[in-house]
């Protein structure tokens, strides 16, 4: 009974305490809102390149025979002219004296074809002999001649192939691996060939644009025809392997006349001037090509936030309500995006805090300080 009593007085003591009071709601988060603003900005591109000598040419003998001589060595720098393998001339040069001795031989043959019409001229004048005898020693003759020009064509034969027993260089630049050594025995329809040759006073970039680049790089530069927006081209940037980028900028020259339907691209030609020889045929490296942007809405990468392959932008609606809107890009310079869709000059974003916002949500909106609104306006 005691203990009924105590717990209806504890009950009584409860109900008569005063309640806590209600939960407040959180305020408004502050996030620092801006104004987009437009500008000139200017992006670069980098496309995968290759590099080749303005000419590149496959030494290969033009007559069979032992290799007797190898002139130079890998890698060695040679002028137009100069002489690079000996092939033995040996069978060249007795081939060319055969020719000569066929040669004269004919000669000979003419002249006594040439006794016997003098011999028979008189006599068929006089009626002595028949003028069959002078015919036939006229066809003789012409056949004398005609050997004398079949000789003189192996003479010259003669001598080409034993001036292909020295191989020259036919244009001045760098010797490639030597695939030959001396001893090797050589022919024209060796498939593996002595060497090349790679002229690389001037380099040739070649590196390919997918059909939207390519369209997006004919109407960005004016002129009416592609001839007329090359020559309006700015100039580019060659990136190496090792990151650096060659201290010579080049020019475009050269678009291909179609596109690759096995990769849907076209393939460009940028030629820079190598006066120095750092770049050899088969290096690689990297095209950077600018394209400007006119009044292009400006966009820092933090306001942004990135879901399912779309990009978004987080705007002030009435009553600082946020919108979550969709933003087309064209590029990016630093750390900002240049926006094409979605917003227009003058619309207010937020710039950060924008991955736990969520859609209608109201913000208390601050200036942005001077550290973000110099990243927002870059």
């Amino acid at each position: 009974m005691k203990n009924l009593v105590l717990a209806v007085a504890a009950l009584t003591l409860y109900s008569c305490s005063p309640k806590p009071p209600a939960a407040q709601a959180p305020p408004p988060p502050s996030l620092p809102v801006a104004s987009v603003t437009s500008a000139t900005q200017t992006t670069y591109q980098e496309y995968p390149a290759s590099i080749e000598g303005a000419v590149n040419v496959e030494i290969r003998p033009q007559v069979s025979g032992a290799l007797d001589k190898v002139f130079v060595d890998e890698g060695a720098l040679v002028s137009a002219g100069q002489p690079i393998f000996k092939i033995n001339e040996q069978p060249y040069r007795a081939a060319l004296n055969n020719a000569l001795a066929s040669l004269h031989a004919a000669e000979a043959a003419k002249g006594n074809a040439q006794l016997e019409i003098d011999k028979l001229t008189p006599l068929v004048a006089n009626k002595v002999v028949s003028d069959y005898q002078l015919k036939t020693a006229k066809s003789t003759f012409q056949v004398a001649q005609a050997n004398i020009e079949s000789a003189r064509a192996n003479v010259a034969t003669a001598r080409i192939n034993l001036g292909y027993t020295l191989i020259k260089a036919p244009v001045s630049g760098y010797i490639g691996r030597l695939l030959k050594k001396q001893g090797s025995l050589v022919t024209p329809q060796d498939a593996q060939v002595l060497t090349q040759l790679s002229d690389v006073h001037d380099v040739h970039v070649y590196f390919s644009l997918g059909e939207k680049d390519f369209v997006n790089f004919k109407e960005e530069y004016p002129g009416a025809t592609l001839k007329e927006k090359l020559k309006h081209l700015p100039a580019v940037d060659l990136l190496l392997s090792d990151g650096t980028t060659y201290a010579k900028q080049g020019r475009i020259d050269i678009i291909d006349g179609q596109f690759d339907k096995t990769t849907g691209a076209i393939t460009v030609r940028a030629s820079f001037a190598n006066p120095n020889g750092l770049l050899r045929s088969g290096n690689t490296g990297k095209i950077r090509l600018s394209l400007q942007h006119t009044n292009a809405l400006i966009v820092p990468e933090s306001a942004t936030i990135e879901m399912q392959d779309k990009v978004f932008v987080f705007t002030l609606a009435d009553s600082n309500k946020v919108k979550k809107v969709p933003i087309t890009i064209a590029g990016k310079s630093g750390s900002n995006y240049l926006v094409t869709e979605g917003i227009k000059a003058g619309d207010q974003i937020v710039l950060s805090g924008v991955d736990h916002l969520q859609e209608g949500v109201v913000i208390h909106p601050e200036k942005p300080t001077d550290k973000v609104a110099a990243v927002s306006t870059k």
